[in-house]
Protein backbone atom coordinates (compact mmCIF):
# COMPACT_ATOMS: atom_id res chain seq x y z
CA UNK A 1 0.00 0.00 0.00
CA UNK A 2 0.95 3.69 -1.02
CA UNK A 3 -0.24 6.59 1.48
CA UNK A 4 0.48 10.21 0.48
CA UNK A 5 -0.92 13.27 2.69
CA UNK A 6 -0.36 16.85 1.84
CA UNK A 7 -2.17 19.90 3.03
CA UNK A 8 -2.00 23.39 1.48
CA UNK A 9 -4.22 26.80 0.95
CA UNK A 10 -5.69 28.14 -1.70
CA UNK A 11 -7.26 31.95 -2.32
CA UNK A 12 -11.19 30.33 -3.29
CA UNK A 13 -13.60 30.42 -0.54
CA UNK A 14 -14.13 26.77 0.57
CA UNK A 15 -17.82 26.00 -1.30
CA UNK A 16 -16.60 26.74 -4.63
CA UNK A 17 -13.36 24.75 -4.59
CA UNK A 18 -15.90 21.69 -2.82
CA UNK A 19 -18.11 22.42 -6.07
CA UNK A 20 -14.89 22.11 -8.65
CA UNK A 21 -13.62 19.27 -7.18
CA UNK A 22 -16.52 17.61 -6.58
CA UNK A 23 -16.58 17.02 -10.58
CA UNK A 24 -13.63 14.13 -11.00
CA UNK A 25 -13.21 15.09 -14.39
CA UNK A 26 -11.21 17.91 -13.71
CA UNK A 27 -8.70 15.70 -12.52
CA UNK A 28 -7.43 16.19 -15.80
CA UNK A 29 -6.68 19.53 -15.11
CA UNK A 30 -4.83 19.51 -11.79
CA UNK A 31 -3.68 16.22 -11.98
CA UNK A 32 -0.15 15.76 -14.01
CA UNK A 33 -0.65 12.05 -13.96
CA UNK A 34 -3.99 12.28 -15.82
CA UNK A 35 -4.76 11.82 -19.72
CA UNK A 36 -8.10 11.89 -19.18
CA UNK A 37 -11.41 11.56 -17.21
CA UNK A 38 -14.47 10.97 -18.53
CA UNK A 39 -18.24 10.93 -16.83
CA UNK A 40 -19.80 8.04 -16.96
CA UNK A 41 -23.35 9.65 -15.75
CA UNK A 42 -24.70 12.40 -17.09
CA UNK A 43 -25.96 15.18 -14.80
CA UNK A 44 -24.35 17.34 -12.17
CA UNK A 45 -21.66 15.76 -9.85
CA UNK A 46 -23.45 13.34 -6.62
CA UNK A 47 -22.74 10.58 -4.68
CA UNK A 48 -22.55 7.38 -6.87
CA UNK A 49 -21.58 9.66 -9.81
CA UNK A 50 -18.10 7.64 -12.05
CA UNK A 51 -15.88 8.79 -14.31
CA UNK A 52 -13.46 6.99 -16.64
CA UNK A 53 -9.68 7.44 -15.64
CA UNK A 54 -7.14 7.23 -17.83
CA UNK A 55 -3.59 7.74 -16.40
CA UNK A 56 0.19 7.65 -16.67
CA UNK A 57 1.72 6.61 -13.96
CA UNK A 58 5.66 4.50 -13.68
CA UNK A 59 5.77 4.79 -17.56
CA UNK A 60 2.45 2.84 -18.04
CA UNK A 61 -1.27 3.58 -19.00
CA UNK A 62 -3.33 2.83 -16.30
CA UNK A 63 -7.57 2.85 -16.70
CA UNK A 64 -9.48 2.99 -13.62
CA UNK A 65 -13.16 3.67 -13.06
CA UNK A 66 -13.80 6.36 -10.09
CA UNK A 67 -16.65 6.65 -8.09
CA UNK A 68 -17.78 9.68 -6.00
CA UNK A 69 -18.20 8.10 -2.78
CA UNK A 70 -19.15 10.45 -0.21
CA UNK A 71 -19.91 14.26 -1.10
CA UNK A 72 -19.84 16.14 2.11
CA UNK A 73 -19.34 20.00 2.47
CA UNK A 74 -16.23 19.68 3.91
CA UNK A 75 -15.03 16.39 2.59
CA UNK A 76 -15.35 14.33 -0.92
CA UNK A 77 -14.15 11.01 -1.58
CA UNK A 78 -13.40 8.92 -4.60
CA UNK A 79 -12.49 5.47 -4.78
CA UNK A 80 -11.43 4.28 -8.03
CA UNK A 81 -10.67 0.36 -9.10
CA UNK A 82 -9.67 -1.90 -11.53
CA UNK A 83 -8.52 -5.73 -11.90
CA UNK A 84 -4.99 -4.81 -10.41
CA UNK A 85 -6.03 -1.38 -8.34
CA UNK A 86 -7.59 0.35 -5.67
CA UNK A 87 -7.25 3.91 -5.13
CA UNK A 88 -8.75 6.22 -2.58
CA UNK A 89 -8.18 9.84 -3.26
CA UNK A 90 -9.85 11.84 0.33
CA UNK A 91 -10.04 15.58 -0.05
CA UNK A 92 -11.13 16.95 3.60
CA UNK A 93 -11.52 20.95 3.33
CA UNK A 94 -11.88 24.01 6.22
CA UNK A 95 -12.11 27.62 5.70
CA UNK A 96 -8.83 29.55 6.35
CA UNK A 97 -9.51 33.47 6.44
CA UNK A 98 -11.55 34.17 3.05
CA UNK A 99 -9.73 31.13 1.48
CA UNK A 100 -9.50 27.50 1.67
CA UNK A 101 -7.40 24.75 3.37
CA UNK A 102 -7.20 21.70 1.22
CA UNK A 103 -6.00 18.13 2.69
CA UNK A 104 -5.25 16.25 0.07
CA UNK A 105 -4.51 12.38 0.52
CA UNK A 106 -3.87 9.54 -1.76
CA UNK A 107 -4.00 5.36 -0.99
CA UNK A 108 -3.07 3.15 -3.69
CA UNK A 109 -3.44 -0.70 -2.81
CA UNK A 110 -2.02 -2.84 -5.25
CA UNK A 111 -4.11 -6.22 -6.08
CA UNK A 112 -2.28 -10.11 -6.99
CA UNK A 113 1.06 -10.11 -8.57
CA UNK A 114 0.89 -6.05 -8.89
CA UNK A 115 1.49 -6.13 -4.95
CA UNK A 116 5.51 -7.07 -5.87
CA UNK A 117 5.33 -3.03 -7.23
CA UNK A 118 4.35 -1.57 -3.84
CA UNK A 119 7.99 -0.39 -2.67
CA UNK A 120 8.23 1.34 -6.09
CA UNK A 121 4.43 2.73 -6.13
CA UNK A 122 5.31 4.19 -2.82
CA UNK A 123 8.32 6.52 -3.77
CA UNK A 124 6.53 7.26 -7.44
CA UNK A 125 3.74 8.72 -5.37
CA UNK A 126 5.45 10.63 -2.89
CA UNK A 127 7.44 12.01 -5.83
CA UNK A 128 4.14 12.68 -7.98
CA UNK A 129 2.30 14.17 -4.71
CA UNK A 130 4.40 17.67 -4.65
CA UNK A 131 3.40 17.83 -9.03
CA UNK A 132 -0.46 17.14 -7.61
CA UNK A 133 -0.42 20.10 -4.97
CA UNK A 134 1.31 22.89 -7.00
CA UNK A 135 -1.13 22.43 -10.24
CA UNK A 136 -4.06 22.14 -8.04
CA UNK A 137 -2.95 25.28 -6.68
CA UNK A 138 -2.90 26.69 -9.36
CA UNK A 139 -5.63 25.50 -11.24
CA UNK A 140 -8.12 26.41 -8.32
CA UNK A 141 -6.39 29.95 -7.30
CA UNK A 142 -7.09 30.88 -11.53
CA UNK A 143 -10.64 30.13 -11.07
Amino acid sequence: MAKIRRSFTVDKPLPQVVDYLKDFSHAAHWDPGTLACTPLDPGPAHEGSRWHNVSHFLGRRSELIYRLERALPDRLTFVGENDAARSVDDLTFEAAGAGTRVTYQADIRLRGTARLADPLVRVALGRMAGGVVAQMREVIDAL
